[in-house]
């Protein structure tokens, strides 16, 4: 099989209090109608105050509960039952996640350039938020010295 594909990421997002606000959402929906990326597979996970664990997979969604996302993405069972137990064991009582993998299609054309060229990652890494952040504004606050 000598198909395109983009990279591919694996994500556990937490939502304490089990608060998941709606703009998630929409703001995936875009991603995957615009072709930036492609969802692969999303789990939703809960565990309750007395520890109980509940988990919803995105095919078991209706369309509005889904936000359109289903319809767009290649949902499979790519998320391991181990995968949704590690997901859960972590979770404190009252907190929910999202596991969600996906590929970044945006991305097809240039991974495949490179494993044609037999080239290999070596490292790759995902720079947080809040570092970029900072870096970037030490960066403004020392322009010019």
């Amino acid at each position: 099989m000598d198909t395109e594909i983009g990279p591919v990421e694996f994500i556990v997002l937490g939502f304490p209090g089990n608060r998941f606000k709606g703009e998630i959402v929409p703001a995936l929906a875009d991603l995957v109608e615009s072709e930036t990326i492609r969802i692969i597979d999303l789990v939703f996970v809960k565990k309750d105050a007395d520890g109980s664990i509940t988990t919803i997979e995105l095919e078991e969604m209706d369309d509005e509960e889904a936000g359109g996302i289903g319809s767009h993405g290649d949902v499979g069972d790519l998320i391991s039952a181990a995968d949704l137990e590690r997901a859960a064991e972590a979770l404190e009582p009252n907190n929910s996640a999202a596991v969600l993998v996906w590929e970044n299609t945006w991305a097809a054309r240039f991974a495949q350039a490179v494993r044609n060229a037999d080239g290999i990652v070596l490292e790759n890494m995902r720079i947080p938020h809040d570092v970029v952040q900072a870096a970037m504004e030490f960066a403004a606050e020392n322009e010019g010295e």
